[in-house]
């Protein structure tokens, strides 16, 4: 396999659940060794769940190509080892409550004095000033707080989004800050401190219905549909299949009315001529729609919405993804030897996705090679 542009980048993390792994992993992926530092009993997320090969469905996806340090920072010894692996490495990530290396003399200022290159990046709830910065935070939390679960599922009540958003947005803006900081040492030969806060990474996603509530006209829930676009939600054929169709604009309003409804004297009708029109009129536009889908079978109404190019999906369930025809896979191995399969990372760099054959590591594993491998520092 080719170089990886991460290749002698030593990245050490001391990281629990999923932001902060999410983050790592993708550096790992890239090339970067990741020393994952974890407690005597190991990362909580291990004991999610046993779906992986008898192993967390969680730890499995997100802590491949890492190796495992158990360390009790309660220790001299293991705060010392810390310091000195630290000194050595050019990135930092840790997830910990805020002030918990601060107050055990390992806090980020501390650490980049004495290693002026280092890049540190510190995940939290809520950040580490303000009125809510004491709290514990966890994705569902966040969700909740920040309004997202508002705007998430049907009318009848709010829910949350079906996987761990929070964590893996937070994760991936701090992987996308930490890549930004190593191009801008290689300018300036000094490191950077990136502290990243949960709330503010889906408070920013949510902009969108931010400003429609700030208009005045707060989006509300309407499940499998669009609050902004007409018409955009799921339609039943005749076989009973469900079609989630999608126009985005009067173009594709006029294909859809013509070539698939049959009905073109909606393209001029001015409560279907515009979307703003069409979502005012959202009751009659599905009507409609639904009447000219719901007399032809799934297979007929996706080949006529091919041939008119209208954007279209199936309403599948996590078994339909797991034989997709499009789906793209790789394997994990666990701590155990088991080869889990699992969707693949989306990049694809000169044909290569960079995961094949990524293997977990059990707690610890790596302890004593590191111990050893540090001591003459």
């Amino acid at each position: 396999m080719a170089s990886r542009p991460l290749e002698g980048i030593l990245v050490i993390s001391i990281e629990q659940a999923v932001a902060a792994p999410y983050c790592t992993s993708r550096l790992a992926d890239a090339g970067a060794r990741v020393i994952k530092v974890e407690r005597p009993e190991g990362d909580f997320a291990r004991g999610y769940d046993r779906a992986a090969g008898g192993e967390s469905s969680y730890f499995v996806w997100l802590n491949r190509g890492k190796e495992s340090l158990a360390l009790d920072l309660n220790e001299e010894q293991d705060r010392n080892l810390l310091q000195t692996i630290a000194d050595s490495a050019d990135v930092l990530v840790q997830n910990l409550k805020p002030g918990t290396l601060e107050r055990k003399g390992l806090g980020t200022a501390r650490l980049r004095e004495s290693n002026p290159k280092l890049i540190t990046c510190s995940i939290s709830g809520y950040g580490e000033t303000g009125p809510y910065a004491e709290r514990k935070a966890y994705d569902l939390l966040i969700q909740a707080e920040s309004g997202l679960c508002s705007i998430t599922g049907g009318p009848e009540e709010p829910a949350r989004v079906g996987i761990s958003m929070v964590d893996i947005a937070t994760g991936a803006a701090a992987h996308a800050a930490i890549l930004e900081s190593l191009i801008a040492r290689g300018r300036t030969g000094h490191g950077t401190d990136i502290r990243i806060s949960m709330f503010d990474v889906i408070a920013e996603w949510l902009s969108v219905p931010f400003l429609h509530a700030a208009s005045g006209t707060s989006p509300k829930r309407i499940g499998l549909a669009h609050p902004s676009i007409s018409p955009y939600g799921v339609f039943t054929t005749a076989d009973d299949q469900q079609i989630l169709i999608s126009i985005q604009n009067d173009r594709e309003w006029a294909a859809l009315a013509r070539d698939v409804m049959k009905r073109p004297e909606l393209i001029e009708d001015p409560l279907f001529a515009t979307n703003n029109a069409r979502v005012a009129n959202r009751p009659n536009v599905d009507g409609a729609v639904q009447a000219a889908i719901g007399d032809r079978n799934a297979g007929e109404i996706a080949e006529t919405l091919l041939t008119a190019n209208i954007a279209f999906a199936g309403v599948n369930d996590m078994d339909a993804l797991l034989n997709h025809p499009h789906l793209s896979t790789a394997t994990v191995q666990t701590p155990d030897g088991a080869n889990v399969r699992l969707p693949a990372p989306a990049a694809i760099f000169e044909g290569d996705r960079r995961m094949e054959e990524a293997r977990c590591p059990s707690v610890g594993e790596n302890s004593a090679a590191i111990r050893e491998e540090f001591s003459a520092r």
